[in-house]
């Protein structure tokens, strides 16, 4: 009855056994996979793996580390993939002002663009925001993003920010550090933020969750940040569940 609504399965540490965390997933009653892309080669990869499974969907798109490799071609090329039939989303794009792999301004410019390239293709956004909480937040607000369809992945803001992000139509999804006791930030946004704007992911194979904690993370495991929720909520794991589900699939347009 789950939804995980960011992974990147198509990460080296699943070579050797992607096949079976995949039949794994299924088992534990996770229904959806959306794949999300940091580059054209990973893009091309969740639309691989969204074509090879039917529970896989893909998002394309380019992370903040990325863009100071990429031009108007790149541009193209997402485009082009974005037409694939199981290809529900662009992302992961934002900001990530921690690394700055990239120089700030080639970050905004290209978070701009690809923001842009969903308006044309009329696709949602998952958004990376790392230290950049505010900047994130204007230039999603000035394209208004929740009219293009939009969540915040593996949400790590304010509460405050968070219902602003909410009144403007934009989703949250929580991911594994919910389940860590010091994650005092979260669980007041997973405890105020009502269900309805609430999506779950695991961003597997990283944020693993509490109780497997160090070790690489799998979609089955998003059922901890569910549970989390439902803890910090006073509701059944099957409402969040049935909830998250249904808030993920209206988002990125599954039936």
């Amino acid at each position: 009855m789950l939804f995980d609504s960011h992974a990147h399965l198509d990460d080296s540490r699943f070579d050797v056994d992607r096949e079976s965390i995949i039949k794994s997933a299924k088992e534990d009653g996770i229904l959806y996979i959306l794949n999300a892309g940091a580059d054209l080669s990973t893009s091309v990869k969740a639309v691989n793996l969204a074509e090879k499974y039917e529970m896989i969907y893909a998002a394309v798109g380019i992370h903040p580390h990325d863009v100071k490799d990429i031009d108007e071609d790149t541009i193209e090329v997402l485009k082009a993939l974005s037409n694939k039939k199981k290809v529900v989303a662009i992302g992961e794009i934002g900001l990530d002002y921690h690394y700055n792999h990239s120089p700030k301004e080639d970050q905004r410019k290209w978070f701009k663009r690809q923001i842009e390239l969903a308006r044309e293709v009329k696709l949602p956004m998952i958004i990376h925001d790392r230290e950049a909480n505010q900047e994130c937040f204007d230039i999603l607000n000035h394209y208004k993003a929740g009219d293009i369809g939009c969540v915040m992945h593996c949400y790590s803001g304010s509460v405050e920010l968070a219902r602003e992000y909410i009144k403007r139509g934009v989703y949250i999804s929580l991911a594994g550090p919910l389940t860590f006791k010091n994650a005092k930030k979260t669980h007041e946004v997973a405890k105020e933020i009502p269900l309805e704007w609430l999506l779950v992911e695991t961003d597997s194979p990283y944020l693993t969750p509490t109780p497997y904690r160090g070790k690489r993370n799998e979609p089955a495991y998003v059922r901890y940040v569910a549970e989390a929720i439902a803890d910090t909520k006073g509701i059944s794991f099957e409402e969040v569940a049935r909830k998250t589900t249904e808030n993920a699939k209206r988002l990125f347009g599954i039936k």
